[in-house]
């Protein structure tokens, strides 16, 4: 089995980006499966097209996008990705796509198909804390998770995936008031465990309340 993941490059004033820093910190095997790591640039369209390559190329069985959500506690693993761009601020690039669609022959969402339960609950048993999110707002993280959902549609129908968001480390939030933040290591922890999840576990079996009130 092979398992892709990736992380973005810094964005949005920062020097780093803990995605890819947690992602390149993973082992070369996690329960028997080939580890495959990726770090694509917080840039539309082309963030999509270097993953279709690397799925092309790697024929992985799961692939897990990372990304990081300044201002989140926890981990959160993404439930839906929605076919929208709507960027508050410019991508890497200087693009800055508003409330246009990401694929024009794309469903209106695309839902995880990966447990996704069953990743939370691994996470939150080693004491991290870990979400289910229902949304992965309207930037890049959404735009490669709905990406890489559309791809499994269109062309790669037996991968499976998902996308999960991390928090800012420590030394990003010095200059930020009351900004949470995770160690570094805690987050790597929590990916390696989302990842056994989704190479144990084809669906999710287990039937817990992890949704929201709003």
């Amino acid at each position: 089995m092979k398992v892709l993941v990736t992380g973005f490059t810094p964005f949005g004033g920062e020097a780093i980006n803990p995605s890819f820093e947690a992602v390149k910190a993973l082992p070369d095997k996690i329960s028997e499966a080939e580890i495959i790591i990726l770090e694509v640039p917080t840039v539309f369209h082309e963030s999509i097209e270097i993953l279709d390559r690397a799925i092309e190329m790697n024929k992985p069985d799961i692939v897990i996008c990372v990304g990081q959500a300044g201002g989140r506690f926890d981990i959160t693993v993404e439930r839906v990705a929605i076919n929208i761009d709507d960027a508050r601020i410019a991508d890497n690039k200087g693009n800055q796509p508003i409330d246009e669609p990401i694929f024009s022959d794309g469903q209106p969402a695309y839902f995880a198909n990966v447990p996704i339960k069953a990743m939370v609950k691994k996470i939150r048993e080693a004491g991290i804390p870990a979400s289910i999110s229902n949304t992965a707002g309207t930037f890049v993280c959404n735009h490669i998770m709905y990406g890489l959902m559309y791809l499994i549609d269109k062309k790669y129908s037996n991968v499976r995936g998902t996308f999960i968001h991390v928090p800012y480390i420590p030394e990003q939030v010095v200059d930020k008031y009351n900004a949470p933040s995770m160690e570094l290591s805690l987050i790597t922890k929590a990916l390696k465990l989302a990842i056994q999840a989704a190479i144990e576990n084809n669906t999710d079996a287990i039937k817990v309340p992890l949704g929201t009130l709003c």
